[in-house]
């Protein structure tokens, strides 16, 4: 069904916290993850005993010859093995030795400014020569997944509403160890640096102001990596904000049965999640996301300001998406997520093999240089936003070299193998790419697969590349048939729409949405849009983009049509105003 891709030649190379703002927000909660127990202090004496302890880190405290750890009080001045707190968490866990804490500890880490790297509290073992080296060791496992090592913020239990900082320096390697870790939880952090370097940013140019110092000490107050992780299983991330790193926010491989919630990755120098470890770096079991906010990664993030600046990607020597992976396999849940303003692609999931398969529901993707959502396998996309504003970067301030709409900017690219079934419903889809969808078969497909898209609004564009064209419906390749299936669409301004008109659908029929220019969409529907009622329930998903519910006759779309005084739970983006520093509410598209 190949409702002409353009012939535009393109080189393949290879604002904030997203919050649900109503009590509805927590109905989204996965069954069976309940909130952890809060700590409770074990009298038993010392770590490595089967009864867990409850350690604490505070600005205050004192080294780990003049406190036990074992209380949340102030060391008071005097006095060796005094019941107070540590005053780093290099105590807990001290560079290039065996932690104080065992598996199954919690640590508590009190609100303030923690130093990560060589010269904090600490890390006297750490040397000038290889500073890189002074990060924390592996986090002890936990016993059981029912017993994890949790490494706490206070105010976890909260909402997280003053995470501590720990930030890195002197050109660490990562300030997050889970190298051989499992049955772990860690939450309400803020993991960073205190640099606005990148490292090896514009390397193609031969490098640039921003660039890291990595050769003569002192290298700076950066750190290459948040958090790093392998052979990693039964954890849990919660209330993270990973940010400015001059590399990338999370690099983790091999993992098994993940659970993700409320983790911002955000202006991270090169990427915000990397899963490529290596030569095997797939993984297995669930791997599960709820409000996974991801964006403006391929930049570097100004310290102290925190705006966006320098953002490159592949053809200046970097990288930029969002999130990409080696091969993979697991069952990856992605809900209620944000991803956006990434240098390349948004959501990269190209790399899913074997076994794998993805559902991604609730979700935003925009503003990314490349393709804003790839999947590979059997997929299903419902309630979904995908505006394919693949040109946003070009002409603006904050860019230094990014490639505008790479891999020909498709908004969703879709991967399927032999057998594989697709489903994209009740999804809004923007594009000034290509295409609005691709979908490719990766090696012998046999006439059984197939691409199922209902209930979707496409809205095309001129194409960014090639302005004197408009953006096409869909492109499919590798086939030995048509697996793709339309109906109970709206289909708008794309090029040669298809004849006749699929079932059930509206063609040459502007969808009613309040905005449809590609760089302001928006996709609630105005209350005179055809699409109001004219989906169809077969297949549909009983809520919409807000986790609101859908009447008995769905509309066409990711939103479901109400009233405006009845709109009280629409998404909410808490942005940060980069010039003043103050947050305000925006409404997502």
């Amino acid at each position: 069904m190949n409702w002409h891709r353009s012939t535009t030649v393109v080189v393949l190379c290879g604002f904030f916290l997203w919050l649900t703002m109503c009590a509805q927000t927590e109905s989204l909660q996965t069954a069976g993850t309940p909130e952890p127990e809060p700590p409770v202090t074990s009298s038993s004496g010392a770590s490595g005993t089967t009864a867990p302890l409850t350690y604490y880190v505070r600005p205050d405290g004192g080294s780990a010859a003049e406190c036990t750890g074992l209380a949340d009080a102030p060391y008071p001045g005097s006095g060796t093995d005094q019941p107070c707190a540590w005053d780093h968490p290099f105590w807990a866990l001290p560079p290039e030795d065996m932690p104080r804490i065992a598996g199954g500890d919690t640590l508590v880490i009190a609100a303030g400014s923690y130093r990560m790297g060589y010269g904090a509290s600490g890390a006297d073992v750490c040397d000038t020569g290889y500073p890189w080296d002074c990060h924390m060791p592996p986090i002890p496992g936990g016993p059981a997944p029912a017993q994890p090592t949790r490494i706490l913020g206070a105010g976890w239990d909260a909402g997280c509403p003053n995470p501590p900082e720990l930030w890195g320096t002197e050109r660490a390697d990562f300030i997050l160890n889970l190298t051989g870790t499992s049955n772990v939880e860690i939450a309400c952090l803020e993991i960073t640096d205190h640099s606005s370097c990148v490292e090896d940013h514009a390397a193609a140019d031969g490098g640039s102001p921003l660039t890291c110092e990595r050769e003569t000490y002192p290298f700076g107050d950066w750190a290459a990596t948040g958090l790093y992780a392998e052979d990693a299983a039964n954890v849990t991330l919660r209330h993270l904000d990973i940010h400015g790193l001059a590399s990338t926010g999370v690099r983790a491989g091999r993992l098994t049965d993940w659970l993700v919630e409320d983790v911002r990755l955000a202006t991270n120098g090169w990427v915000g999640w990397d899963g490529d470890i290596g030569d095997d770096s797939s993984n297995s079991g669930t791997l599960h996301f709820v409000r996974w906010t991801v964006e403006w990664n391929g930049c570097a993030e100004t310290y102290p300001e925190g705006a966006p600046t320098g953002c490159w990607a592949q053809t200046k020597g970097g990288y930029g998406d969002g999130v990409g992976t080696g091969s993979t396999e697991g069952y990856w849940l992605i809900e209620d997520s944000a991803f956006r303003y990434n240098t390349s692609d948004g959501l990269d999931l190209l790399y899913a093999q074997g076994t794998s398969s993805i559902e991604i529901r609730r979700t935003i993707a925009e503003g990314n240089a490349g393709n804003q959502i790839k999947t590979s396998g059997p997929a299903t996309i419902e309630n979904t936003v995908i505006v394919g504003n693949c040109g946003y970067f070009n002409g603006q301030p904050f860019t230094y070299g990014v490639d505008d709409c790479r891999a020909a900017g498709n908004a969703l690219s879709l991967q399927l193998f032999p057998g594989n079934h697709l489903t994209v419903i009740n999804t809004t889809l923007a594009s000034e790419g290509d295409c609005l969808v691709t979908a490719e078969c990766s090696g012998s497909c046999d006439g059984s697969e197939s691409v199922l898209l209902r209930n979707v609004i496409f809205q095309g564009h001129p194409d960014f590349l090639s302005t004197d064209e408009q953006t096409c419906l869909l492109w499919t390749d590798g086939f030995p048939h048509d697996p793709a299936s339309i109906d109970y669409a709206i289909i708008a301004d794309v090029k040669e729409m298809p004849t006749p008109c699929p079932d059930h659908s509206l063609c040459t029929v502007a969808p009613g949405i309040v905005n449809s220019g590609i760089d302001t969409f928006d996709a609630h529907l105005r209350a005179d849009s055809p699409a109001i009622d004219s989906g169809t329930t077969d297949g549909a998903p009983a809520d919409d983009f807000t986790g609101s519910t859908r009447d008995a006759q769905p509309d066409i779309g990711a939103y479901e049509w109400r009233e405006l005084a009845e709109r009280v739970c629409l998404p909410m983006v808490v942005r940060i105003d980069f010039a003043a520093r103050s947050a305000h509410a925006a409404r997502a598209p």
